[in-house]
């Protein structure tokens, strides 16, 4: 039986992937994107199949208006891909508070949004996967990207423990954890950077730049690749919780794992030692 995928973000990188992915498993597809007319030129024409949205997930209302049409156009909502974000590029003192809360109003606030909308549907059918778009970012921090490795991070605090809330609705969570896949994210399309520059940072702040700008187009990973395997994980029984995107990924979150049992093996005795009556 076709499912339907509701997909934030799908004008262009992996969100156009994603879209793509479903269609050619005969799925039906909700392609959102905050200029429908981008969505239409990288996805398609509204088909039966498809339908292409104007949304912009820090806009509540207008995120409950697509949600509904959503619902009245094919019924229900299967499969929710919280892919809408971008990466804030910069150190944490440079940022202005405006970057910060544009980060967050966009890659936690506006997944907050879309989920709360989406949710209502999923848990009155019994059934559904959400899948949020987290990074390795939102597994180990990296220099120069504080505000979007912190936004990766809450992500997945959240979908942790909504998946344990909504369990028991048959819905399940998977938080995506992609490594550097070959989309346009580190184009000057999808970075922003801090306008602010302290004297303190001069000497790292262009290299480090350069260094991300430079990996623009020679990143390993395969998009059309990852998107068939979370098209694939929507069918699975028993999805994971996390699931990591590529061999960088893989090899560098088992390095982080790898480190935080040093430092809980090397402390255990002092940790141990701070409960009553040790």
């Amino acid at each position: 039986m076709a499912k339907t995928w509701f997909i934030t973000g799908a004008s262009r990188g992996l969100g156009v992937e994603f879209a793509k992915a479903a269609l050619r498993a005969g799925d039906n597809v909700v392609a959102t994107g905050r200029n429908v007319n981008d969505v239409r030129t990288n996805i398609g024409a509204d088909s039966a199949q498809l339908l292409t949205l104007a949304q912009d997930v820090t806009d509540i209302a207008q995120t409950q208006q697509a949600v509904a049409a959503a619902i009245e156009r094919f019924g229900a909502i299967d499969a929710l891909i919280n892919n809408a974000g971008y990466g804030h590029l910069g150190f944490f003192e440079e940022a202005a508070p405006e970057d910060i809360q544009a980060q967050y109003a966009t890659n936690v606030f506006g997944l907050f949004n879309v989920t709360r909308a989406v949710l209502l549907a999923m848990r009155s059918q019994r059934r559904g996967r959400i899948f949020n778009l987290s990074s390795l970012a939102g597994v180990r921090g990296s220099e120069f990207a504080s505000l979007y490795c912190s936004s990766k991070f809450a992500i997945e605090g959240f979908s942790e423990s909504l998946a344990r809330e909504v369990a028991p609705f048959g819905i399940f969570v998977t938080i995506v954890e992609p490594g550097p896949f070959r989309t346009d994210f580190l184009s000057r399309q999808s970075l922003r950077f801090g306008a602010t520059h302290i004297a303190d940072y001069d000497g790292r702040r262009d290299k480090v730049r350069a260094a991300f700008e430079d990996r623009s187009g020679q990143q390993p990973g395969d998009p059309v690749k990852l998107a068939e395997a979370v098209i694939r994980l929507a069918s699975e029984l028993n999805p994971p919780l996390r699931f990591l995107g590529g061999a960088f990924a893989f090899e560098t979150a088992s390095a982080k794992i790898a480190q935080m049992k040093s430092d809980f093996d090397t402390w255990k005795e002092v940790t141990l030692s701070l409960d009553y009556g040790r």
